[in-house]
């Protein structure tokens, strides 16, 4: 009987701050998942499509918290990119940015996106946010990549 691991979430996001925030509230939510953090887009595409020192590993579940503003490679490309590819489309993706521009959340849906998730300015809104985030990542069933490139 094969052990299934649990999820491990990917938090793709520039500010450090943000990342922090993101990574303490959901420890605070309970979850007790392994992340990886990763500062730009690019750093995030290399990981899952296999090419540098950091590369995901087969039988895996992930799920990616994506911030849309990024250096390199932003993140609606790195959506773009994870949903033409025949296994990692199965990755869930929620898009985290602070526009609520509803042409841009229109467009990352259209592209794939499990959710879309503004990122409020205050504090206090943002580990709220975050927490619910946790709380929501508990329930969602996120299937295994099973393939390497």
């Amino acid at each position: 009987m094969s052990h299934k691991r649990e999820t491990v979430i990917l938090v793709a996001d520039d500010d450090a701050g943000h990342a922090l925030l993101i990574e303490k509230n959901l420890k605070r939510a309970a979850l007790g998942n392994h992340i990886e953090r990763f500062e730009d887009g690019q750093q995030v595409l290399d990981f899952l499509f296999c090419r540098g020192e950091r590369k995901r590993e087969c039988e895996t579940s992930y799920l990616l918290l994506l911030d849309i503003r990024m250096p390199k490679v932003d993140g609606v490309e790195v959506l773009r990119q994870l949903k033409e590819d025949e296994e990692l489309r199965k990755l869930p993706v929620i898009m985290l940015t602070t526009t609520d521009d509803p042409r841009e959340v229109v467009r990352c849906h259209a592209l794939g996106c499990s959710h879309y998730v503004v990122k409020p300015v205050d504090y206090i809104q943002f580990a709220e946010v975050i927490a619910r985030m946790g709380n929501f990542i508990m329930l969602v069933k996120v299937p295994q990549l099973n393939h390497l490139p």
